[in-house]
């Protein structure tokens, strides 16, 4: 049972990680839609092609997103139609945020 907890920490610690960049999470987002190609991606959120690189590679490492390949082209998309899903709940939630909180380095909480 403590095994399964560790694995299930783990987990959600990895997914709080990727979702703590505004960037990832745009990435997340835009890919619930529908899979798409890293320059059209980095174009429709205004990054440069190495930021969106580094921001897929990180999110490929977290299991979140898998490259597809296409001749000479790598498609990516969402690794798991569950995690649209997740996505999807997390977005429904309403919440009250203190716009005091959390505000860059000074974070209290």
């Amino acid at each position: 049972m403590e095994t399964v907890a560790l694995t299930h920490s783990a987990a959600l610690a990895r997914l709080g990680s990727a979702l703590s960049d505004g960037t990832r999470v745009r990435i997340l987002l835009a890919l619930r839609e529908a899979p798409a190609i890293p320059s059209d991606l980095a174009e429709a959120l205004g990054v440069s092609r190495q930021v969106m690189s580094n921001q897929l590679a990180c999110l490929r490492g977290c299991g979140l997103v898998e490259g597809v390949r296409e001749g000479r082209s790598t498609w990516y998309r969402l690794s798991d139609p569950q995690i649209a899903a997740a996505l999807e709940e997390m977005l429904r939630l309403v919440l009250f945020v203190d716009p005091a909180c959390c505000a860059g380095e000074s974070c209290t909480c």
